[in-house]
């Protein structure tokens, strides 16, 4: 008979290397104190690594520069989590003007707001996620830079804007279409809907 830890590393392989997973996934396995018991035996052999408490990767090896195991990013593990509670997550702050290029600084606890249930996820080594919950406009964009660009623009505030900043977020604006970013302007505060519609003119 096939055990249960052997049903679950068998589903872990046919999701492939890179994969992020919890228990719930392996519940039709067995109990959950079972499922549990062989996720803890493949960490332990070194099958999969546990990214934080109930959280797992089966991770990817990187053969070409030696680096070993390859971890995923907080953002792929954000989202992950966020596809399995069905939720809508955005980005915030210091992370949103790191992923537009304005900041070169990560985070080690990046802040998300979510439409989902707020929770703080720590990752070890003093990094962790968390998620704040928010009102459903602040996560009604259809553009994703148009939502970048808010949240990282309050974050920088209105009296701290500098000709520097302006003309990087200007510059990364003008390579998608006016059209697609203006069509969340009714989400944005005055100050940033009047600065999107100018870095277009």
């Amino acid at each position: 008979m096939t055990s249960i830890e052997d049903n679950i590393w068998s589903a872990i392989k046919a999701k492939g290397r890179g994969s992020i997973f919890f228990p719930s996934d392996f519940t039709s396995y067995g109990e959950v104190k079972a499922v549990d018991k062989s996720l803890e035996r493949l960490t332990a052999r070194g099958e999969i690594v546990r990214l934080a408490r109930g959280i797992y990767t089966f991770p990817k090896i990187d053969t070409t520069l030696g680096l070993g195991l390859l971890m995923p990013s907080i953002e792929q593990i954000a989202q992950t989590i966020a596809r399995r509670d069905k939720a809508r997550i955005v980005p915030t702050g210091i992370y949103a003007m790191n992923k537009l290029g304005l900041s070169t600084q990560v985070p080690m606890n990046v802040v998300y707001l979510t439409d989902g249930a707020p929770r703080k996820v720590n990752l070890g080594n003093g990094r962790s996620i968390q998620f704040k919950y928010t009102t459903p406009k602040n996560l009604s964009f259809t553009n994703p830079l148009a939502m970048l660009v808010t949240f990282a623009l309050k974050e920088v505030g209105h009296d701290n804007m500098t000709d520097d900043i302006a003309g990087r977020i200007k510059s990364v604006l003008q390579k998608e279409k006016k059209e697609q970013v203006l069509a969340d302007e009714a989400l944005m505060p005055a100050w940033i809907r009047t600065f999107t519609r100018q870095a277009y003119e």
